[in-house]
């Protein structure tokens, strides 16, 4: 039962971190260079149906790897589990106090009522993203390692 645990807990982490990765380093990217204002529009599309859907994401693979650490107190690799979990904790922080604030704001913008400093709004959330990705990237990394 252990071990169903721990390959479902590093899945889950692991798609999470490639949804991340995917925004950081492809996504936003494309959208930002579409003409006009299609790139704001679809990050605004973006920020509505991420937002919606990774704060139980993020939550979920948390519980997953508490729910490990805890099981596996006693093996090798707990260690490893507790900080990847910390991490966790860390990228959830890190999503409510820095990222969901701009996220929130940007969810309504469009091309009629955008504040004059969106594009830095959007700078500063793809700069705190960025290393929110690193956090949850090394967070998975440890859990892997858990494994072997």
């Amino acid at each position: 039962m252990l071990n169903a645990l721990e390959v479902f807990t590093t899945v889950v982490v692991g798609l999470m971190v490639g949804v991340e990765f995917a925004v950081a380093f492809v996504l936003n990217p494309i959208l930002g260079g579409l003409p006009g204002d299609n790139g704001l529009r679809g990050r605004v599309h973006g920020a509505r149906m991420l937002g919606a859907v990774m704060p139980f994401w993020y939550i979920g693979s948390l519980v997953l790897s508490a729910v490990w650490a805890v099981a596996a107190w006693h093996d090798d690799g707990a260690v490893l589990v507790v900080i990847g979990a910390a991490l966790l904790i860390v990228s959830v922080v890190m999503s409510v106090v820095l990222l969901v604030p701009i996220n929130n704001r940007s969810k309504a913008w469009n091309t009629e009522n955008l504040p004059e400093d969106w594009k830095e709004q959007l700078g500063r959330w793809d700069g705190f993203h960025y290393v929110r990705v690193a956090v949850i990237i090394a967070a998975f990394a440890l859990l892997v390692t858990a494994l072997v």
